[in-house]
């Protein structure tokens, strides 16, 4: 029998999508990424915002249409366990965030003719199932390990905690296994997440152990980046600033998603409030060449036309390399849901759209920049007309800009080019390998 996959949400949803693809082939289903050509579909759903939650209805509709039997795992069933078979009947199954073990016997079950199937525990905790080896979906040089799952921080707007439960790490030996694995697949680029990265080991070994786990990484032999998602502001200790700066294989880039700059909008978001600028300052002091990408919202409730100006006075002065800005999304189950002073759409909006006009302009005269450099960039692949696609170590797999580049000689993806930057725009690079 054949199952297909299709998986929403962030890369941490796609590990998840992984593992459970790996426990069906071990069992020996024949696994597809085509629906159309599948008897049963596991749709793997996001359940962060109101958009991503729209956008995993809408596929679950639309292959319940198609008259496929339809199990959906994730963030949307352990959201709405009771409510979604009753929205959507046609669903045959669903399995919880940390019921993924479950999803054999449930497609055995949905197999056999039963259409009420479910996996979903009423206080999730993930638990990391070491023993499964992941069947990749993922194209491309980078790989991304999940080092750790849920979450202990309850900010103001997330829904996190209580669909992932609390914070999981898993073994540094664990994870070397798993990245030594990868590396000798051909792996280029392993890329380490986890709701918060900084938070890791803190339940294990009773500190802060990112660090630690950084320089076990660096000594794996061949060459390969290691990059950092999810970085939480507090924990952005010495130690792991040095190590950044100080391993070779750590990629010079810091995701820090900040979400405001306002002191009292931060209180309100549960998140801390401390001076930002010197945070800043002593990233860039310590790691010569660092690429700060960061994340804001707007609107969150209570937000005054002063407090946006402070958060687009600091975007303004700080200059990151990498922003992105959301319009905050009002959750239900989150304390901001309930607050005062909801922001109307269109005032949300407008505040978003300014402060990335803002951001485009800063990006444009961050890559020119580069200009007459010369960068290490890894190959992702070919454009239609035969440039070269790479990326820099500034730029993250999927959400960051690109390099194209021409070449005299044959490059093979997943190998890494010098590219001498000849010109640039808002968000990519264009040069020629040397």
């Amino acid at each position: 029998m054949k199952v297909a996959l299709l998986n929403h949400g962030c890369a941490k949803n796609l590990v998840d999508s992984e593992l459970m693809l790996g426990l069906l082939a071990q069992k020996g289903y024949e696994v597809t990424l085509d629906d159309s050509e599948a008897d049963i579909v596991v749709i793997n759903t996001c359940s962060f915002i109101h958009d991503a939650e729209k956008e995993s209805v809408q596929s679950i509709l639309q292959v319940a249409q198609s008259g496929k039997k339809v199990i959906v795992t994730g963030c949307l069933p352990q959201k709405h366990k009771d409510e979604l078979k009753q929205a959507i009947p046609e669903i045959a199954g669903m399995v919880g965030t940390s019921d993924i073990k479950e999803i054999v016997s449930v497609v055995e079950q949905v197999a056999s003719g039963k259409s009420n199937v479910k996996k979903i525990s009423d206080n999730p905790q993930y638990i990391y199932p070491e023993s499964i080896e992941r069947q990749q979906i993922t194209m491309g040089p980078s790989s991304y390990i999940k080092i750790a799952d849920g979450c202990n921080y309850h900010c103001g707007y997330c829904i996190i905690p209580q669909l992932r439960g609390e914070y999981h790490s898993r073994t540094i030996e664990n994870i070397l296994e798993e990245a030594r694995g990868l590396i000798e697949k051909g792996v280029s680029e392993i890329v380490l997440i986890a709701q918060d990265t900084t938070s890791y080991g803190i339940d294990l070994y009773g500190e802060n152990s990112l660090a630690r786990l950084l320089n076990e990484l660096n000594k794996l032999e061949g060459e390969f980046w290691i990059r950092i998602m999810y970085a939480y502001p507090s924990q952005m200790n010495d130690e792991l600033i040095d190590a950044i700066a100080n391993l070779d294989k750590v990629v010079k880039y810091i995701d820090l998603p900040l979400q405001h700059f306002d002191k009292e909008i931060l209180k309100a978001m549960r998140r801390p409030a401390f001076d930002y600028d010197e945070l800043i300052a002593k990233i860039r002091g310590k790691i010569p060449n660092v690429a700060i990408r960061t994340a804001f919202i707007v609107g969150y409730p209570g937000e005054s036309d002063e407090q946006f100006e402070q958060l687009y006075e600091f975007v303004k002065r700080t200059r990151f390399e990498k922003m992105g800005v959301f319009e905050y999304s009002r959750e239900k189950n989150t304390t901001s849901y309930s607050m005062q002073e909801q922001v109307p759409a269109k005032v949300k909006r407008q505040r978003r759209k300014k402060l990335m006009a803002l951001q485009q302009k800063i990006s444009k005269s961050v890559n020119e920049s580069y200009i007459g450099m010369t960068l290490k960039c890894l190959v992702e692949g070919f454009t239609d007309d035969g440039l070269v696609i790479l990326r820099s170590e500034h730029d993250a797999p999927e959400i960051d800009g690109l390099v194209y580049a021409t070449s005299e000689n044959p490059v093979v993806p997943g190998d890494f080019e010098n590219v001498c930057i000849d010109r640039s725009d808002e968000y990519d690079l264009f040069g020629h390998i040397v």
